[in-house]
């Protein structure tokens, strides 16, 4: 009993100062300085909107990580049902009152600051999973109530995004939680039967599709049916990649970018700009710094006493995989054109925002590594 009220008494701030993983904290401040650097390559070289509202965002959601890590991780498993309802009622705010823009109702306007409530979603829907299999017994993880919950969990936040329409963030949202379900003990032969149905249902699925999103996986197919058009983004980011080479043209010599032959350089196709100016060596660079802050996330998952703690650190590890694998897909023609940023690199608030939220939780669990939570 004395040795588990240890375990749970609250930490003074020197403590938690030293139980800071460092090595993570160095790579996302590293990573927060690159992305600077490129978005000032975006911006032609000048300090304009782009590198402003990055630099401005880093300077607000970074304290916001460190003070989030310093909040013992109890706390964020008291209230994760309570932010996944609150990210749900945004969701619902946006579909009837949300900003419009081309042709999409993803966002609102806070005044200070345009929040798209589907990125918060990402981190919502892992602590919310996290904390109901921590709780759960391990003989109720497959019953059919269970499951038929779970799916609701990711189901409802799913539906408002798709309606936004925001393909792309919507199975980013599904993968994070069907990650969580099978760290949580799903059978494996549930997730085979629910693939094989999704495989016969396709053809189903993509008729209900919109047109433009029917013309993005066309353009997967074969990009050069229409060069000038639908295919013009993942064509000019080939081409801007492979120019690159092994060493890269230089900081701000990227011709494809300078000469605006690359659109969404800020944003979706951040990769492209930087893979063109620092090579194929610059490139491998960043996937080995996004590689040692995955890796950091597992590793405190599996060093915390919680289960709540791991799950959570697994699958946000999980999801900032999934992000950069989808993301490099895309630019490289693997994938379909949707709406997936790279980590901290792309330019937009809510997605930093979200990822920073996440990294703040991660840093929690690894100071209250030790922390027991009934």
């Amino acid at each position: 009993m004395f040795q588990k009220d240890r375990l749970n008494s609250e930490l003074s701030f020197i403590q938690k100062i030293k139980e800071i993983d460092y090595t993570l904290l160095a790579c996302v401040v590293l990573l927060s300085i690159i992305s600077l650097f490129v978005m000032y390559s975006t911006d032609g070289g000048e300090i304009l909107y782009h590198t402003k509202s990055h630099f401005s965002k880093l300077l607000v959601f970074f304290p916001l990580m460190m003070i989030i890590a310093f909040f013992n991780i109890r706390h964020w498993h008291t209230f994760a049902y309570l932010f996944y309802f609150l990210i749900i009622l945004l969701l619902m705010y946006v579909s009837f009152f949300g900003l419009k823009a081309s042709g999409s109702q993803r966002w609102m306007d806070l005044y200070f600051f345009v929040l798209q409530p589907s990125e918060l979603m990402k981190i919502a829907v892992i602590l919310c999973l996290a904390k109901y299999y921590h709780r759960i017994k391990i003989e109720n993880v497959n019953t059919l109530t269970s499951i038929i919950l779970v799916l609701s969990i990711i189901t409802i936040p799913i539906i408002f995004v798709i309606s936004q329409p925001d393909l792309g963030t919507s199975v980013l949202i599904a993968l994070s939680g069907l990650i969580v379900l099978w760290l949580g003990g799903v059978r494996v032969k549930y997730f085979v039967y629910s693939f094989i149905t999704f495989l016969i249902s396709l053809p189903f699925i993509i008729s209900f599709l919109k047109p433009y999103q029917k013309l993005r996986i066309l353009t997967f197919l074969d990009p050069d049916r229409d060069p000038l058009g639908a295919g013009y983004q993942i064509i000019q980011s080939k081409i801007a990649i492979g120019s690159g080479g092994l060493d890269g043209k230089g900081f701000l010599k990227g011709t494809q970018s300078y000469l605006d032959f690359l659109p969404e350089k800020h944003t979706d196709f951040i990769f492209t700009l930087f893979s063109e100016e620092f090579g194929f060596i610059g490139s491998v660079g960043l996937l080995i710094l996004y590689t040692i802050i995955i890796f950091r996330i597992t590793r405190i998952g599996a060093l915390s006493r919680s289960n709540f703690s791991k799950l959570f650190c697994f699958g946000f590890a999980f999801s900032i995989f999934i992000y950069i694998v989808v993301n490099l897909s895309m630019v490289l023609g693997l994938l379909p054109i949707v709406g997936s940023p790279l980590p901290i690199m792309s330019y937009g608030g809510s997605s930093m925002l979200a990822t920073m939220i996440g990294f703040g939780i991660v840093f929690s669990a690894k100071i209250n590594r030790k922390q027991i939570i009934a």
